[in-house]
């Protein structure tokens, strides 16, 4: 009788990215990054929550790219002169699907003359949208919403005895996000509260792009570490952060 033993050899990191390896998601520049994917009218979803976790300098360079027309779903606008304000500045955004606009005044003075559309959603339905057109969910139903003027036009429908209301999916053209740490393959990490909506947004864009502050080789982030998988992630770019605070409140000394 042969017996034959086999010995538990644990596999290197490596041995689950190898395949990946030929992938060149790396990017040396925003602009480059952008390469080839913008045009005009576009549907752009954007990560961050006030200025917190905005892909600031992937806006920029969407900014220089001159496109027009754009439709951009993002829980804020920016301020006036920093994140998506600069694309309200120059006109480039023609409507805004959005959560909580209060702290631009540009986006205010082009609403009330007009200028821009806007689709107010509140705010756990707007995540939820992009949660679910990136999970590639059509629709859902909920109550938030209901018997208020986000439901007029809307479907409804009766379960259990309770009125609920037809909210569509966000699918987008392209996703920008914003990461702490990222790997050459997209996989990424956020860093505390500029987690918020960047998760959702990276699964729901047909090309999702993302700059990080750090960028790691594939296989030094702990799998166990990972917010974003980078099957999500198409494109990456290392870049440097400006940390601005949307509202500083200080403390006066006695």
């Amino acid at each position: 009788m042969t017996i034959s033993v086999r010995t538990s050899v644990e596999p290197s990191p490596l041995a689950y990215t190898a395949p990946f390896m030929a992938l060149n998601k790396v990017h040396k520049s925003c602009a480059d990054a952008l390469h080839g994917l913008l045009r005009d009218d576009l549907l752009i979803a954007v990560g961050g929550f006030g200025l917190c976790g905005i892909p600031e300098n992937l806006i920029i360079a969407l900014r220089d790219s001159g496109v027009k027309g754009l439709t951009v779903a993002s829980n804020n606008a920016g301020v006036d002169d920093w994140g998506l304000g600069i694309l309200l500045k120059t006109r480039q955004i023609r409507k805004m699907i959005s959560s909580y606009v209060g702290e631009n005044a540009e986006f205010e003075r082009q609403f009330m003359a007009g200028e821009l559309q806007v689709e107010f959603t509140p705010q756990g339905t707007l995540a939820e949208r992009l949660r679910a057109g990136g999970a590639g969910i059509p629709a859902f139903y909920t109550r938030t919403g209901l018997s208020t003027q986000v439901a007029e036009g809307k479907p409804h429908e009766i379960f259990d005895g309770e009125t609920f209301v037809l909210e569509r999916g966000i699918r987008a053209d392209v996703s920008l996000v914003k990461a702490w740490k990222g790997d050459a393959f997209g996989n990424l990490i956020y860093r505390k509260t500029a987690r918020n909506f960047n998760p959702m947004i990276a699964t729901c864009g047909k090309v999702c792009v993302a700059e990080v502050e750090e960028l790691l080789p594939i296989g030094q982030i702990d799998p166990d570490q990972i917010h974003t998988p980078g099957i999500f992630v198409d494109r990456i770019v290392q870049t440097v952060s400006v940390k601005r605070i949307e509202q500083r409140t200080v403390r006066t000394s006695a």
